[in-house]
Parts: C-alpha cells; sequence; structure tokens
C-alpha cells in the first residue's frame, strides 16, 4: 500500500507542475505576449535582400553577407543623418572587440557628399524602396549577416546604451557574423 502512495506522489511531483504550467499559459495569454526585452522594434516581416537590392556607389566596395549592418536610411543627408552617423560610429566603437562584426551602411536614395571614412553608400532598388517606404524616412536598421532587415531604430530618440544591450545580447546568442 505504501508503493502506490510513493508512486502517485513521485507522478503528481512531475506532471503537476506541466499542467500548472499549461493552465496558466491559456487562462491568462496576456503574460506572454508584449513583453520584450529588446529597445528597438522587430521588422516583421523580415524583408529579405538580394545582392541587387543594394547599389553600392563607385568609391565604395561592400557586401552585405558576414557582418551585421548598422544601416541609415534617407533621402538626402541633412544634419539628422551626420549626427545618426556619429551615433552608429560611436555605437560601432562601444561594442569593444565584436566592433569587427559591424559595419556602417547609409542607404541614400538621392546623391551625397558624404564622404566618412568607414561608411559605405549604397542605394536601394526600387523594390527595396518600396518594403522599407512602410518606416518613416531617416531610420536606422539593423541588417543581419545574412542579408536581413530585422530591426529598426528612430534616430531622432535613439539611446546608444539602449542600442548597444541590445546588440550586446544579439551578439552573445548569434553565431553568424
Amino acid at each position: 500500500m505504501n508503493s502506490k502512495k510513493e508512486l502517485w506522489v513521485l507522478l503528481a511531483s512531475f506532471v503537476l507542475p506541466i499542467a500548472l504550467g499549461t493552465a496558466f499559459f491559456y487562462w491568462n495569454p496576456t503574460a506572454f505576449t508584449g513583453n520584450t526585452v529588446n529597445y528597438g522594434e522587430f521588422v516583421n516581416p523580415i524583408i529579405a535582400t538580394e545582392k541587387q537590392d543594394v547599389r553600392f556607389s563607385n568609391n565604395t566596395q561592400g557586401n552585405l553577407q558576414g557582418l551585421w549592418t548598422l544601416t541609415y536610411v534617407t533621402n538626402a543627408c541633412d544634419g539628422i543623418c551626420k549626427k545618426a552617423l556619429k551615433d552608429m560610429k560611436t555605437i560601432r566603437i562601444l561594442m569593444n572587440e565584436d566592433m569587427r562584426r559591424i559595419q556602417r551602411m547609409l542607404l541614400i536614395n538621392g546623391s551625397t557628399d558624404v564622404q566618412e571614412v568607414g561608411v559605405l553608400i549604397a542605394h536601394p532598388s526600387a523594390t527595396l524602396s518600396q518594403q522599407l517606404a512602410k518606416f518613416p524616412n531617416n531610420t536606422l536598421f539593423l541588417i543581419d549577416p545574412l542579408g536581413n532587415v530585422m530591426m529598426h531604430y528612430n534616430p531622432q530618440t535613439l539611446s546608444i546604451k539602449r542600442m548597444l544591450k541590445d546588440l550586446k545580447r544579439l551578439f552573445k546568442y548569434s553565431r553568424i557574423g
């Protein structure tokens, strides 16, 4: 008789936590949605880029494959653009040993006279411009090493500390780039 009681206690100790967790999940679904630890907003659905979607200017050679890319998208590079480029440089430098995993890119629809060292200057294709038109102008994007536009930030309210936290968390768990 005692062994049957022990069997039921042992069985309940394994089954009860799973049953309670499942019940809590289905009775209170808001507890598991909407709460994220990232400060940027995910691009949903992810925008996959092809090689022909980004045309690099004549004096810069680049590639979206293999490195994380901080990309500033604009129609004309004005004061906000130049500040965003400096913020991107600061973020890259503050990543310490992971700074080699990041490159900076200015994706501009028009022409520009920006000659900042370390910034790739490129022009989007019509398809990519149409996909990025859903977002406000002057948006900062994060492109993964596979060429997918995955996260975006508003540069007017950009907090370097928060973006650093996002990047460090990404790089901690990322095996690519």
